[in-house]
């Protein structure tokens, strides 16, 4: 049963309210993660909780519950020059940046203009409601070295 502690590895389609597909893992290449430690998003850990190998769900998940709402302060234009002459300036390119309050956020180029380029800090699927189909594949516990390095093992982690 999935709880604290446990690794947990499902396959997912992820869709937006339009339908589209913004994501998925199949049983050839399943997400997994330790449950319990933040390793997913709040609404996606609360529909898991209880749930065991073999069982299948639907989550609907706000905004609030997924990525968060859009910060508006977090689109930002800035002039060219701040960026690093060696930096090549592309729409689409990611780049890390102080937030100034010790903490680092990552910014995506949004639009590149002569003189000024558009980030924007918000995670991309900020603002949205997320559905997700899941099938929950395995279920086992961590072990002591998942536990001290505070992530699962199996395979690739994504970001959810």
């Amino acid at each position: 049963m999935i709880k604290k502690d446990m690794v947990v590895s499902i396959k997912y389609r992820l869709t937006n309210g339009s339908g589209e597909v913004l994501d998925e893992a199949d049983a050839a290449d399943p997400f997994s993660y330790l449950h319990g430690h933040q390793q997913v998003i709040p609404g996606m850990e609360q529909g898991l909780e209880g749930l065991k190998t073999g069982d299948k769900t639907q989550l609907t998940i706000s905004p609030e519950e997924g990525y968060g709402p859009v910060n508006e302060q977090l689109k930002l234009t800035l002039r060219k020059d701040v960026f690093p002459k060696d930096f090549k300036v592309e729409e689409g390119m990611q780049f890390q940046a102080d937030l100034g309050n010790g903490s680092r956020g990552v910014f995506n180029i949004v639009e590149v203009g002569d003189t000024e380029v558009k980030v924007d800090g918000n995670h991309p699927l900020a603002g949205e409601t997320l559905h997700f189909d899941i099938e929950v594949l395995e279920v086992r516990k961590a072990t002591a070295d998942e536990l001290e390095h505070g992530h699962s093992h199996d395979g690739h982690e994504h970001d959810h």
